[in-house]
């Protein structure tokens, strides 16, 4: 079996040092559509580096950019086929507020691993520290489709009862033609994302958006809509990658307040609202 449970949990945790400055912060934000208008000086709290401010979704490719799907493949007891690999879920947690150039130790392991039947999920754990303390932790979700079915625990459910009544607020959000090309520049290399012929291989028309774009686009719209653009009272945010994304289409990102929490639900407004995001929550203080 190309995933072996024990061998993986059994494993020694990954510990290395990552790094990062003004302009890996400044490319992401504009990997995730930071920018629009360009001289609003809303957006220029998170373009121009003498007023930056950093998005907490940023964590997921903070130092070398190698998100937790694929740093998870590499695990030993897991070898799979990339091309059957998709970002099921991510959950962040903020420990404080993350500053715009850094050193720190990351420590990657997988925390668990579930048995879907027709797939297998594996949660690849990371955090994160520098000489001040807990930085964050990042979950990624990983689901390998026909991996599964060899008797282990299914997992926790992680689908919410869906929010009651209208959105408080619901924004729309385009994704460029290009935008996962400039999305990738800031670590998350794999070709699904920009070769069509592979995309195709994998079960899509053409190549689809990152689920950390949508991920990182909407809690900016969040921030920007419901937290005064306050990027330092996140405190934790987590969703389940419920569609993929196109690049050129557009997210409708619809809100519900709650008490010290924001509900959110994301659609493709040119597929009838498919699904994109859902389960989604922002902490907040």
């Amino acid at each position: 079996m190309p995933i072996d449970a024990a061998k993986a949990l059994a494993a020694e945790p990954r510990t290395g040092e990552i790094t990062w400055d003004r302009k890996d912060v400044l490319l992401y934000h504009l990997g995730v559509g930071a920018g629009v208008p360009a001289t609003d000086p809303d957006e220029l709290r998170y373009t121009l580096e003498s007023r930056l401010h950093v998005l907490p979704s940023f964590a997921t490719v903070a130092g070398s950019g190698s998100p937790g799907v694929i740093s998870g493949l590499s695990m030993p007891g897991v070898d799979v086929d990339l091309s059957r690999v998709l970002h099921g879920g991510q959950s962040l947690t903020l420990h404080r507020p993350l500053p715009a150039e850094g050193t720190a130790t990351a420590t990657g392991r997988i925390a668990a691993v579930y048995d879907k039947g027709r797939a297998a999920v594996l949660v690849m754990r990371t955090e994160v520290t520098d000489a001040d303390g807990p930085l964050w932790t990042n979950d990624a979700q990983i689901f390998v489709r026909g991996e599964g079915g060899w008797g282990g625990d299914r997992g926790p459910s992680a689908r919410l009862d869906p929010p009651a009544g209208d959105p408080d607020k619901t924004v729309e959000r385009h994704m460029r033609e290009d935008q996962a090309l400039l999305y990738r520049l800031s670590g998350d290399w794999n070709p699904l994302h920009a070769d069509p012929d592979f995309a195709k291989g994998a079960g899509f028309d053409r190549p689809i958006l990152h689920g950390l774009c949508t991920y990182g686009t909407t809690l900016k719209a969040v921030v920007d809509t419901l937290l005064d653009g306050d990027v330092t009272r996140v405190r934790a945010y987590a969703t389940r990658f419920a569609g993929v994304v196109f690049p050129g289409e557009t997210l409708r990102i619809r809100m519900w307040r709650g008490e010290g929490t924001v509900r959110v639900a994301v659609s493709a407004a040119e597929r009838a609202d498919a699904p994109v995001l859902a389960d989604t929550i922002v902490e907040h203080s």
